[in-house]
């Protein structure tokens, strides 16, 4: 299939490490896990655009403690001035006007996706065709484009979009009513069983003039940080401009939000953020009782629904249930399912060399 003139991709691969530790690390946060197959999430996340963009047109933004194992992860696929790092951790914000600016001070004229480096999609040849899509309608409208994901359930931990009407002309695309913090376990009840709400997948597309507009209206700062990117190795600008013109701020509140336009396509993609050990079942195998392996893992006398992930090491599980428990060389997990969104708060207590 043709590839779409002025498209570009840029992913964003950045990540603290704590929600997949001890696999995931400060250096080596999700997207450079394997935990699917013999590639990380990034490189398959780069692997999913062929036949969409060019890989000369896809750029992977990182930051400085991550350059080298993003780099490393995609030797071969990318050529390493396409890999560019932050000097320092910002929110999606940054992200956008980074992205933004790149691709404009190289092509005018050019329409890029802003896409995360560590989602999980199957179906790739439904992805290219929506995201072919997306890039088409980038070029026709001034709208900011996002994806948007039927809701499984009513999660709380996703923003949501409330869905307008169908853009006459636009291709299946509908309108942003607004945008939605992450919402209480009622609210998010309430949104799936109207119907009318999304979740917010964090993936958007648009053009260089268009975002550079509502950033004019909106967020001057980030309008100048795009408006004076150069055309070459942006590393000394990047060294100068990132902290004193980039705000530590969502691209959703900073300009999503205050935009005159913006329009979302219902993703017919399977998509899942993967964002705790419990999401891991679903692509795991498993036993008769419930429990979710990868490596070298015995269980016996009843153990059940248990996560357990080895790598190098036999894990064995004997009368447990409802465990999350991981091998590495340096490190051991033993988490309560329920409890894996608190693993975070183990970071302050952690030696620094297994962080």
């Amino acid at each position: 299939m043709k590839e779409i003139p002025h498209a570009y991709v840029c992913i964003m691969a950045g990540g603290s490490g704590e929600r997949f530790w001890p696999m995931s690390r400060q250096r080596t946060p999700k997207h450079l896990l394997k935990l699917f197959s013999d590639r990380t999430l990034v490189e398959e996340t780069v692997r999913r655009l062929d036949g969409v963009v060019p890989r000369a047109n896809v750029f992977v933004l990182t930051n400085v403690a991550q350059l080298d194992g993003t780099r490393e992860a995609l030797h071969g696929l990318l050529p390493a001035e396409n890999i560019i790092a932050e000097p320092a951790k910002r929110d999606t914000a940054a992200a956008a006007s980074l992205a933004t600016g790149l691709v404009r001070a190289r092509d005018p004229k050019g329409v890029l996706a802003l896409l995360p480096a560590d989602s999980y999609i199957r179906d790739t040849v439904t992805f290219a065709k929506q995201l072919r899509q997306g890039l088409n309608r980038a070029s026709q409208t001034t709208a900011l484009l996002t994806f948007a994901i039927k809701p499984t359930q009513a999660a709380t931990n996703f923003g949501y979009l409330k869905l307008g009407e169908d853009v006459a002309g636009g291709d299946g695309f509908r309108k942003v009513v607004k945008f939605v913090e992450k919402p209480d376990p009622a609210t998010a009840a309430r949104y799936v069983a109207s119907g009318s709400f999304a979740w917010n997948a964090g993936m958007f597309v648009w053009s260089v003039d268009s975002f550079l507009a509502e950033a004019e209206l909106h967020a001057s700062e980030l309008a100048k940080f795009i408006r004076e990117f150069p055309a070459g190795d942006p590393t000394a600008y990047l060294a100068a401009r990132f902290l004193t013109l980039l705000p530590k701020v969502s691209v959703d509140y900073a300009i999503l939000e205050k935009a005159s336009s913006v329009e979302t396509l219902l993703a017919e993609f399977d998509w899942d953020d993967v964002g705790v050990w419990t999401a891991l079942p679903a692509y795991l195998p498993r036993d008769g009782a419930g429990n979710a392996t990868r490596g070298t893992v015995v269980t016996e006398a009843g153990a059940a629904n248990n996560i357990a992930l080895s790598n190098g090491r036999v894990i064995a599980l004997v009368g447990v249930k409802d465990l999350v428990v991981v091998e590495t060389a340096d490190a051991i997990l033993v988490c309560h399912r329920d409890a894996v969104d608190e693993i975070k708060k183990l970071m302050p207590q952690l030696p620094k060399d297994v962080l």
